[in-house]
């Protein structure tokens, strides 16, 4: 089915404020996703949590030339709470935090690297804090607002009130990320538009309240004083249809443009995302410290073994594993390889273009509701 067959637009409250056809934004690390789901309708959110200040701008000076005109995102790690909040600049933070890694923790992944081929070290662990503190996300903040992004969005807390400013001086809508109804309402007390009621459902960080359950009770206590939108396990038209009849006013999708055409997802992993069922994920502490969902694998039984060290906090955790992860990807016998991704990866079967993404949801999810609207004729 072609573009010309589906909809020309579906009227919320959010494709309103934006200006879209379609109440679809979709989070992805990837420059040529979220162009592509821009220009088919939607809004690409862009994740800077890896890119450095110089790094995101020439993403974002892509994203500018190729979007069409059409509006866009970035998303960025700003936590609430975090090791080594007070412990000065970006660099010092990362010097100090690095000498506060235990030896045995170092030992513990050295060991479980051996153990599978990974090949030995040849890189730092610079970049292992580029937006996980508050530190090192606002020159990634800086760099987004220079460029004529819609939407600015932040994970793991409420943002900061003067970037909730910042970015309405700039014109910007600011989102928030929330795990329960008490999250929403501190988001929308530090002036956040947009709140993204993200299910445990989820890849990456999530809570534990199911996303069925979720979206009402958020709606419920945010909905007349900004726009909710449903997150967490969304990859079909029928789920789609679903989060707007719980309340919200569109949809905000991750794991599904892992396996575009268009996305960068490392060539070990892609495989692996093909062929895994729902029950093929789980929530651990193993790649950033606190609560994230992805991939079920040999890395995520190590660090829940008896043999595991246990966790450190974030950033520390993920400091401690960041100069790994490349060498994992690239060696070894391949049991280690992860990815963050939600239990809707077990839909994710097939590798499609993005804007067909777009709009295979908007297809099923209009066929949703022609269904309810029979049930309810007869």
């Amino acid at each position: 089915m072609g573009e010309a067959a589906y909809p020309r637009c579906v009227r919320t409250r959010v494709t309103e404020l934006f200006g879209i056809e379609y109440p679809i934004f979709a989070f992805s690390h990837c420059r040529d996703v979220v162009a592509a789901v821009s220009r088919a309708g939607g809004l690409g959110v862009l994740g800077a949590l890896y890119f450095t200040p110089e790094e995101l701008e020439v993403e974002l000076s892509w994203i500018d030339e190729h979007v069409g005109g059409r509006p866009y995102g970035v998303d960025v790690v700003m936590p609430a709470k975090y090791e080594g909040a007070d412990l000065g600049d970006a660099e010092e933070l990362l010097s100090r935090l690095q000498g506060m890694i235990p030896a045995e923790h170092r030992r513990f992944l050295d060991d479980l690297l051996a153990e599978h081929g990974v090949e030995p070290s040849t890189e730092t662990a610079g970049r292992a804090l580029l937006g996980w503190t508050d530190q090192t996300a606002r020159p990634q903040v800086e760099v987004a607002l220079k460029h004529p992004i819609a939407l600015l969005a932040n994970a793991l807390g409420p943002p900061p009130a003067d970037v909730v400013a910042l970015a309405h001086e700039h014109g910007v809508t600011m989102a928030g990320l929330a795990s329960s109804a008490r999250h929403a309402r501190k988001q929308v007390d530090v002036g956040v538009d947009v709140i993204v009621a993200q299910g445990t459902e989820a890849g990456g960080h999530t809570g534990e309240i199911s996303t069925m359950v979720l979206i009402p009770e958020v709606v419920d206590e945010v909905g007349s004083e900004a726009v909710v939108l449903a997150a967490g396990g969304i990859g079909r038209g029928r789920q789609m249809a679903a989060g707007l009849a719980l309340g919200a006013e569109g949809v905000w999708t991750g794991s599904i443009w892992l396996t575009v055409e268009e996305a960068d997802t490392p060539e070990r992993a892609l495989p692996k995302l093909l062929a895994a069922t729902s029950r093929d994920t789980v929530r651990s502490r193993a790649w950033t410290g606190k609560p994230a969902r992805f991939l079920k694998t040999a890395w995520t039984e190590a660090w829940e073994s008896d043999k595991s060290p246990g966790y450190l906090p974030m950033p520390m955790q993920f400091m401690l594993i960041a100069d790994a992860l490349p060498r994992i990807a690239r060696s070894g016998d391949g049991e280690l390889v992860t990815f963050p991704v939600g239990q809707i990866v077990g839909s994710m079967n097939r590798v499609r273009p993005a804007s067909q993404v777009v709009y295979d949801l908007i297809g099923e999810y209009v066929d949703a509701v022609e269904r309810l609207g029979r049930i309810i004729e007869e």
